[in-house]
């Protein structure tokens, strides 16, 4: 049996800005193991932004736009008595931060008809700036906790 890894042990950080939040993020935007194609389209995003926000560092851009996305609460399904509850709950550090980079690909990838660094490279700004779909996806996320509050009670 293959032994599994932990990624955050053996993640090193990325060649141009030392950020291992940057190479968490290339890996999740890497397809079929092509590293150099997904550091590509990073570094090209990241060159859009700093022509797009020119008073900010891409990278600072980058990590504010995922600290902006990251959600603080979210529902969890707790059966209790036959019944299935959305229980809110906090979100721990490391979920927090896969979520976010997965709701920001999510919406890249869904985005179509254009090449991936410049979407990435709109979705980051607009993250950056508290709109666009991954902070509306987080909205959702805090409006159903928000609205399930009652079942806090619950939370194990």
């Amino acid at each position: 049996m293959g032994r599994i890894t932990a990624s955050r042990k053996q993640l090193k950080p990325d060649p141009m800005h030392g950020s291992l939040l940057a190479a968490k993020f290339i890996n999740y935007l890497m397809l079929d193991g092509k590293k150099s194609t997904a550091q590509r389209v990073f570094y090209d995003a990241l060159d859009v932004i700093k022509e797009r926000v020119p008073d900010e560092e891409p990278i600072e851009v980058f990590t504010q736009a995922v600290e902006n996305v990251k959600p603080a609460i979210e529902v969890r399904s707790k059966r209790v008595g036959g019944a299935a509850y959305q229980v809110p709950m906090q979100v721990n550090r490391t979920r927090q931060q896969s979520l976010a980079i997965r709701w920001i690909l999510m919406a890249v990838r869904e985005k179509k008809g254009r090449p991936t660094h410049l979407k990435l490279a709109d979705e980051l700004v607009q993250a950056f700036n508290r709109e666009g779909t991954a902070m509306t996806r987080r909205e959702n996320v805090h409006r159903m906790a928000d609205a399930n509050r009652a079942f806090a009670h619950f939370a194990w």
